[in-house]
Protein backbone atom coordinates (compact mmCIF):
# COMPACT_ATOMS: atom_id res chain seq x y z
CA UNK A 1 0.00 0.00 0.00
CA UNK A 2 1.31 3.92 -1.37
CA UNK A 3 1.86 6.53 1.17
CA UNK A 4 -1.09 9.02 1.47
CA UNK A 5 -0.67 12.79 1.21
CA UNK A 6 -3.43 13.46 3.58
CA UNK A 7 -4.58 17.39 4.37
CA UNK A 8 -6.08 17.20 7.83
CA UNK A 9 -7.03 20.80 9.06
CA UNK A 10 -9.81 22.99 10.57
CA UNK A 11 -12.13 25.49 8.99
CA UNK A 12 -14.92 27.80 9.68
CA UNK A 13 -18.00 26.94 7.89
CA UNK A 14 -17.87 30.44 5.52
CA UNK A 15 -14.05 29.03 4.70
CA UNK A 16 -11.58 30.25 6.59
CA UNK A 17 -8.89 28.61 8.13
CA UNK A 18 -7.65 31.95 9.96
CA UNK A 19 -9.05 35.35 10.71
CA UNK A 20 -7.55 38.53 9.86
CA UNK A 21 -3.84 38.74 11.64
CA UNK A 22 -3.61 35.16 11.64
CA UNK A 23 -6.53 34.89 14.49
CA UNK A 24 -7.48 30.88 15.35
CA UNK A 25 -9.14 31.99 18.34
CA UNK A 26 -12.05 30.55 17.03
CA UNK A 27 -11.07 27.19 17.05
CA UNK A 28 -11.44 27.46 20.64
CA UNK A 29 -15.09 27.50 20.38
CA UNK A 30 -15.11 23.62 20.17
CA UNK A 31 -12.28 22.95 22.82
CA UNK A 32 -13.75 20.51 25.28
CA UNK A 33 -11.58 18.55 27.68
CA UNK A 34 -10.61 14.88 26.77
CA UNK A 35 -11.85 15.78 23.27
CA UNK A 36 -9.24 15.64 20.11
CA UNK A 37 -11.36 15.11 17.06
CA UNK A 38 -8.97 11.83 16.09
CA UNK A 39 -5.74 14.22 16.13
CA UNK A 40 -3.59 11.88 18.18
CA UNK A 41 -4.66 8.93 15.94
CA UNK A 42 -4.71 10.73 12.78
CA UNK A 43 -0.68 12.07 13.71
CA UNK A 44 0.09 8.45 14.73
CA UNK A 45 -0.77 7.35 11.16
CA UNK A 46 2.30 9.92 9.82
CA UNK A 47 6.12 10.10 9.80
CA UNK A 48 5.80 13.08 7.52
CA UNK A 49 4.73 16.53 8.24
CA UNK A 50 4.97 19.03 5.17
CA UNK A 51 4.01 22.70 5.83
CA UNK A 52 4.61 26.10 4.56
CA UNK A 53 6.84 28.69 6.23
CA UNK A 54 4.22 31.08 7.04
CA UNK A 55 2.27 28.48 9.21
CA UNK A 56 5.88 27.14 10.40
CA UNK A 57 6.58 30.38 11.64
CA UNK A 58 3.35 31.13 13.28
CA UNK A 59 3.43 27.66 15.12
CA UNK A 60 6.72 28.98 16.17
CA UNK A 61 5.63 31.91 18.01
CA UNK A 62 3.30 29.94 20.23
CA UNK A 63 5.45 26.89 21.48
CA UNK A 64 8.85 26.39 22.20
CA UNK A 65 9.52 23.78 20.23
CA UNK A 66 8.22 22.16 17.30
CA UNK A 67 5.30 19.52 17.55
CA UNK A 68 6.35 17.17 14.95
CA UNK A 69 9.98 16.97 15.71
CA UNK A 70 9.55 13.75 16.07
CA UNK A 71 8.40 13.26 12.55
CA UNK A 72 10.39 14.01 9.18
CA UNK A 73 9.01 17.78 8.48
CA UNK A 74 9.63 19.52 5.10
CA UNK A 75 8.69 23.34 5.50
CA UNK A 76 8.08 24.66 1.97
CA UNK A 77 9.99 28.30 1.48
CA UNK A 78 11.44 30.13 -0.81
CA UNK A 79 14.56 30.95 1.73
CA UNK A 80 17.53 28.46 2.39
CA UNK A 81 17.83 27.71 5.92
CA UNK A 82 19.76 24.79 7.45
CA UNK A 83 17.80 21.86 8.87
CA UNK A 84 16.71 21.61 12.42
CA UNK A 85 16.83 17.94 12.91
CA UNK A 86 14.32 15.77 11.26
CA UNK A 87 12.95 19.28 9.89
CA UNK A 88 13.91 20.65 6.58
CA UNK A 89 14.03 24.08 5.21
CA UNK A 90 12.59 23.07 1.63
CA UNK A 91 13.33 25.15 -1.84
CA UNK A 92 13.51 22.61 -4.38
CA UNK A 93 10.29 21.21 -6.74
CA UNK A 94 7.31 20.71 -4.26
CA UNK A 95 6.09 18.08 -7.20
CA UNK A 96 9.42 15.81 -7.12
CA UNK A 97 9.05 16.10 -3.02
CA UNK A 98 5.81 14.39 -3.24
CA UNK A 99 6.55 12.43 -5.78
CA UNK A 100 10.03 11.31 -3.93
CA UNK A 101 7.99 10.34 -0.70
CA UNK A 102 5.22 8.67 -2.21
CA UNK A 103 7.95 6.38 -3.72
CA UNK A 104 9.57 5.38 0.14
CA UNK A 105 8.55 3.31 2.40
CA UNK A 106 6.80 4.42 5.43
CA UNK A 107 3.29 6.02 7.14
CA UNK A 108 1.25 9.00 5.32
CA UNK A 109 2.17 12.27 4.64
CA UNK A 110 0.70 14.81 6.69
CA UNK A 111 -0.12 18.15 5.20
CA UNK A 112 -0.60 20.73 7.71
CA UNK A 113 -1.18 24.04 6.26
CA UNK A 114 -1.13 26.86 5.23
CA UNK A 115 -3.26 27.65 2.47
CA UNK A 116 -0.98 28.95 -0.19
CA UNK A 117 0.41 25.24 0.35
CA UNK A 118 -2.85 23.34 0.24
CA UNK A 119 -3.97 25.28 -3.14
CA UNK A 120 -0.74 24.43 -4.74
CA UNK A 121 -1.29 20.83 -3.83
CA UNK A 122 -4.43 20.56 -5.30
CA UNK A 123 -3.50 22.57 -8.14
CA UNK A 124 -1.42 19.58 -9.26
CA UNK A 125 -3.79 17.30 -7.92
CA UNK A 126 -0.86 15.65 -5.40
CA UNK A 127 -3.14 15.22 -2.10
CA UNK A 128 -4.84 12.11 -1.96
CA UNK A 129 -7.03 12.63 1.35
CA UNK A 130 -9.11 15.80 3.06
CA UNK A 131 -9.80 15.43 6.46
CA UNK A 132 -11.72 18.41 7.49
CA UNK A 133 -13.04 19.45 10.71
CA UNK A 134 -15.48 22.50 10.16
CA UNK A 135 -16.22 24.73 13.23
CA UNK A 136 -19.41 26.38 13.99
CA UNK A 137 -18.91 30.03 12.83
CA UNK A 138 -19.18 31.83 10.29
CA UNK A 139 -16.07 34.76 10.48
CA UNK A 140 -16.69 36.59 6.99
CA UNK A 141 -12.81 37.48 7.15
CA UNK A 142 -9.20 36.38 6.65
CA UNK A 143 -7.13 33.38 5.53
CA UNK A 144 -9.60 31.28 2.82
CA UNK A 145 -8.78 27.52 2.68
CA UNK A 146 -9.83 26.87 -0.75
CA UNK A 147 -8.40 29.78 -3.09
CA UNK A 148 -10.00 30.62 -6.65
CA UNK A 149 -8.19 29.09 -9.88
CA UNK A 150 -8.04 25.77 -8.85
CA UNK A 151 -9.13 23.35 -11.36
CA UNK A 152 -12.25 21.23 -10.68
CA UNK A 153 -11.77 18.36 -8.59
CA UNK A 154 -14.39 15.31 -7.56
CA UNK A 155 -14.48 14.11 -4.14
CA UNK A 156 -15.54 10.85 -2.92
CA UNK A 157 -16.94 11.01 1.06
CA UNK A 158 -15.26 8.49 3.19
CA UNK A 159 -16.57 9.22 6.25
CA UNK A 160 -18.40 12.10 8.23
CA UNK A 161 -18.81 12.78 12.08
CA UNK A 162 -20.38 15.50 14.13
CA UNK A 163 -19.77 16.27 17.67
CA UNK A 164 -21.48 17.40 20.55
CA UNK A 165 -19.55 20.59 20.38
CA UNK A 166 -21.43 21.37 16.87
CA UNK A 167 -18.11 20.37 15.02
CA UNK A 168 -18.16 18.33 11.72
CA UNK A 169 -15.45 16.63 11.02
CA UNK A 170 -15.48 15.26 6.78
CA UNK A 171 -13.05 12.52 5.22
CA UNK A 172 -13.05 13.20 1.47
CA UNK A 173 -10.99 10.65 -1.12
CA UNK A 174 -9.63 13.02 -4.26
CA UNK A 175 -10.75 11.14 -7.24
Amino acid sequence: MSRKVILYIATSLDGYIAKPNDDLSFLSIVHKEGLDYGYTDFVNSVDTVILGRKTYDWVMTQVPEFPHADKNAYIITRTTKPSIGKTQFYTADLKALISQLKSEQGKNIFIDGGAELVNTLLKDHLIDELIISIIPILVGDGIKLFKDGRPEQNLELISSQQFETGLVQVHYKCK
